[in-house]
């Protein structure tokens, strides 16, 4: 229990906890630290940086959300890729003692054409719906000055997107990948961004505590074994014995007394032990 008490407190005094909403293609370090030990500098990452490669979510048949993933690369100093993994709920990264859990997601941006401009980024907002679920939205100007527009929501990264008009009525559909006809110009979707939710977090003193829960279920199972002890005194033509045990008293003085009666068995037989009357004494 003093293992595991320390090991809580070494934790306690030199982990940290930390959370990141990473855009997938993005390359973060680790910044929106959430709480830390007092000693904790030495173990929030300094000279190395993680990249989001890809986010993507895999869907039931029903449209439930099944699982999802994010294809993470470790980059020290100099931008070189010195581990990559793909996470998943229950499948974390570790890297030097950091350990990255994909917990969340979100819908970062939505890539667009306006006839044959390049392809533009627009942030996506994470609207309030007062409980009832989780819908992100973006406007985006269909005229140079701003005065018309129209507005998209989507609530996954399916690629489904409901386009509304300034007046707050439905015009239309729209899946990644497909263009259509708003204020007299061509709209094309070309991809809705995913951001990844990462809760990273450093415990040192989790080997510890594991070693205290290690040794706590050794300790129980011994106590389940029998350790007895016996004494034997011959004094004056008497044999005194005695003998304590942890556990199952009451088995232990029989297999003493049977002890005894051997004993006496061998004298009354013509043996050369010398043994007298005996008694008994047994302690807990």
């Amino acid at each position: 229990m003093l293992v595991i008490l320390a090991g809580a407190m070494w934790g306690a005094m030199t982990g940290f906890l930390g959370q990141e909403m990473v855009p997938s293609g993005e390359t973060f370090q680790v910044k929106n630290i959430l709480d830390a030990g007092p000693w904790a500098g030495p173990q929030i990452p300094q000279d190395w940086s993680v990249r989001v490669n890809r986010f993507w979510i895999d869907y039931s048949p029903e449209g439930a959300i099944d699982q999802f993933y994010s294809d993470l690369s470790v980059l020290d100093k100099t931008g070189k890729e010195v581990d990559r993994k793909t996470i998943h709920v229950n499948e974390p990264l570790r890297y030097r003692g950091v350990t990255f859990y994909q917990a969340d997601w979100s819908l970062a941006a939505v890539r667009i054409r306006l006839n044959k401009s390049p392809v533009l980024q627009l942030p996506m907002a994470q609207l309030d719906t007062q409980g009832k679920g989780r819908i992100w939205g973006s406007w985006i100007p269909t005229k140079p000055d701003l005065s018309a527009g129209v507005s998209l929501l989507a609530k996954d990264l399916q690629g489904i997107m409901l386009v509304y008009g300034t007046d707050g009525k439905l015009l239309t559909t729209v899946r990644a990948g497909s263009a259509i006809e708003v204020n007299g110009v061509t709209l094309a979707i070309d991809e809705v961004v995913g951001s990844t939710g990462l809760q990273i977090k450093a415990d040192p003193g989790i080997p510890i505590v594991y070693t205290g829960f290690g040794l706590l279920m050794l300790s129980v199972l011994m106590s389940y074994l029998s350790h007895s002890q016996i004494w034997a005194l011959e004094k004056d033509g008497k044999l005194y014995v005695g003998g304590r045990t942890n556990r199952a008293q009451v088995i232990f003085e029989r297999e003493v007394v049977e002890i005894l009666d051997k004993l006496a068995d061998l004298k009354n037989s013509g043996g050369t032990s010398s043994i007298g009357p005996a008694s008994l004494a047994s302690q807990n």
